[in-house]
């Protein structure tokens, strides 16, 4: 039988989840926290091995600041670009680099060019090969106070993470770095770093929600992916969120209303208490104000009352 659609696929995941003991649900891999449902120390030991191709394009983005929209992008803008326009989207597994078990990386060899991959990584943890091919990054980012929102709903709705006892538990986790994939603020700093090499490509949420075929258009110039007008716009209404979220079913099983929730900027006003609100001001203001990816993330703009 052909390889299970990727939203079978989840939902067979979302059963295993649903049986673990929430202390079966997380493991630290080099001082960060992971969910074990899906990642293990083989697979990261195995990244540092991974075979690049230059046309491979990459997807970083730490969790809820974009990720499975911007995929759907980047998948629509390659299946436009390939000569088979019968691409199969690959297993889940296959398509997060962290994911799934080491012996997947022989599987990758035989995906069709462009292969789109996304990760939640930090900087330091994407394979050495990616840089040394010059392979293309596209990095997301997103207000911290909107991330940590989302990323709070997402730990609460998602059977394979630990369910946080309330926000207020939440947001000193997140201030800590001690959710999954570690600091929001560590993986802000360590790709400022990196802002200006050529073949690293950095794009907000809120710029993409302000103009999506604009930011559709810059994906698509970035990755060399020369396509006409109408197809940058039909790609662009196939990636609102309604249209999304309408057939989220379908395409992510039982987390589509998972992954898909609001899909709003300025939600944190919501949660977030005054004194959270300063804390995190602070943060900000210690890590990022002065560069220019804090510069790029128009926090006075975004996380001010």
């Amino acid at each position: 039988m052909a390889m299970d659609s990727p939203a079978r696929e989840l939902d067979k995941v979302f059963q295993e989840f649903k049986g673990k003991k929430p202390e079966e649900l997380l493991f630290t891999y080099k001082g960060v926290l992971y969910p074990s449902t899906v990642c293990c120390s083989e697979t990261f030991q195995a990244l540092d091995t991974m075979e690049v191709r230059k046309d491979d394009v990459f997807l970083v983005v730490y969790p809820k600041c974009g990720s499975n929209w911007v995929k759907q992008i980047l998948s629509d803008l390659a299946s436009a670009v390939s000569k088979n326009k019968e691409r199969v989207s690959p297993s889940i597994h296959l398509q997060i680099l962290e994911f799934g078990p080491p012996e997947k990386f022989q599987k990758m060899k035989n995906l069709p060019s462009p292969r789109v991959f996304t990760a939640h990584l930090h900087y330091d943890n994407i394979p050495k090969a990616v840089f040394e091919t010059k392979a293309k990054i596209l990095v997301v980012f997103r207000n911290p106070k909107d991330a940590a929102v989302s990323y709070y709903h997402f730990y609460n709705k998602n059977p394979g993470l630990p369910t946080m006892s309330s926000w207020d538990e939440f947001f000193q986790k997140f201030m800590r770095g001690e959710v999954c994939w570690g600091s929001y603020f560590d993986h802000a700093l360590a790709w400022n770093k990196h802002m200006d090499e050529e073949n690293i490509k950095i794009i907000t949420y809120e710029e993409m929600k302000e103009n999506l075929p604009g930011g559709v258009k810059q994906i698509a110039e970035f990755f060399g992916f020369s396509l006409p007008e109408e197809t940058i716009e039909s790609i662009a209404e196939n990636a609102t969120f309604e249209s999304m979220n309408s057939k989220s079913e379908e395409t992510h099983g039982k987390f589509g209303s998972i992954f898909f929730r609001k899909g709003t900027v300025g939600d944190w006003k919501n949660l977030f208490t005054e004194g959270q609100s300063q804390e995190m001001d602070a943060k900000f203001e210690e890590c990022l104000a002065g560069t220019k990816l804090g510069a790029k993330l128009k926090y006075d703009k975004y996380c001010k009352y």
